[in-house]
C-alpha cells in the first residue's frame, strides 16, 4: 500500500464502483440474458460482464495506475502493482439467472477499503479498513454484529477440499448444530455483510485460503472492520494459510462453531 491516497478516498471509490455495478445488475434483471459457459457447471451472464465493465470504468478512471482482478475479465494491470482491486460483479449468478434477488456486488482493495452492494434492497455496506457502515436511505450507520438471530449461513457449493476431514455441509446434520443454530443457505457472499450487520450470527464455508479470493475479500473486510471473529475452518487466521472460512458475530459463537467443526 502507498500513502498516495487516504483510506476514506479508497472507500469512496469502492462505494462508487459497487453502486455502478449494482445499477447494471438491477437494470438488467428479468431480461433474457446470454449465458457464458465457464466449465465445470459454472457460468456467467451478460449482466456479470456488463456490471464488471461499469465497475472497471469507475476504478480505472479514479485509479489508473492500480491493478484490477475481475471475476470475468481476469487481471488488468501489472501483477507487480502495489495496489490491486478485487472485483466480483455479480455474486449469486445462479440466483440472478432464475429470478432470485439474493445477489451481491463486491469491490475490495486488497488489504484496504471495500464495498458490498445489494442491488435490490438498496443497502450498501462499506469499510475504510478500520470501521464499517451500512448505508440505508442516504445515512451511514455503524455496523454492529450480534449473534441474537442464531442464523448461520453455510456455503454448500462443491468442491469440498477439506473432505473427508470436514465439509461445511456436514454441519447441517450435526445434532449440536441444530440445537443451537438455524441453518440458512443464501448462496452468495451477501451473507458475510449480514454477519457484520447482525442479520446473521455466522457464516461458514469450506474451501482454500479465502482472504484474497475476489468472491470473499469485500465481505471479509467488512466483518473484520465490524469486529467479527474471522478465521479458517481450522482456526488459523484468514490470510495466514488457513483453509475455508468461519466469520462469527462474537467469540462465543465462533467458539461453538469451531467445536462443532472439530466433531463434524
Amino acid at each position: 500500500m502507498t500513502d498516495r491516497y487516504t483510506d476514506t478516498e479508497d472507500m469512496d471509490i469502492a462505494t462508487a464502483a459497487a453502486l455502478a455495478g449494482a445499477r447494471v445488475v438491477r437494470e438488467m434483471y428479468g431480461q433474457r440474458l446470454t449465458r457464458i459457459d465457464k466449465g465445470g457447471g459454472d457460468f456467467a451472464t451478460g449482466a456479470d460482464v456488463a456490471a464488471e465493465k461499469a465497475i472497471l470504468d469507475v476504478i480505472r478512471s479514479a485509479r489508473p495506475d492500480d491493478a484490477v482482478l475481475g471475476e470475468e475479465g481476469g487481471q488488468l494491470g501489472a501483477d507487480s502493482a502495489a495496489r490491486q482491486w478485487l472485483v466480483d460483479p455479480l455474486c449469486g449468478t445462479r440466483n440472478y439467472a432464475v429470478g432470485t434477488m439474493l445477489v451481491a456486488v463486491n469491490v475490495a482493495l486488497r488489504g484496504g477499503a471495500a464495498a458490498v452492494a445489494d442491488p435490490f434492497s438498496g443497502e450498501l455496506f462499506r469499510t475504510d479498513g478500520g470501521s464499517a457502515w451500512v448505508r440505508r436511505g442516504g445515512d451511514d450507520v455503524l455496523l454492529t454484529p450480534a449473534p441474537a438471530t442464531g442464523l448461520v449461513d453455510v456455503n454448500l457449493d462443491p468442491p469440498f477440499p477439506g473432505a473427508p476431514g470436514f465439509r461445511a455441509v456436514d454441519l447441517l446434520g450435526h445434532p449440536g448444530f441444530v440445537e443451537r443454530f438455524r441453518p440458512r443457505v443464501v448462496s452468495t457472499s451477501l451473507a458475510l455483510a449480514w454477519v457484520a450487520s447482525g442479520k446473521r450470527a455466522a457464516y461458514v464455508s469450506d474451501g482454500a485460503e479465502l482472504s484474497g479470493d475476489l468472491h470473499f475479500a469485500a465481505g471479509i473486510a467488512l466483518c473484520r472492520a465490524a469486529g467479527c471473529v474471522v478465521t479458517g475452518v481450522d482456526g488459523v487466521p484468514v490470510g495466514q494459510g488457513g483453509r475455508g472460512l468461519v466469520a462469527a458475530a462474537d467469540a462465543e459463537t465462533h467458539g461453538a462453531l469451531m467445536a462443532l467443526i472439530a466433531r463434524a
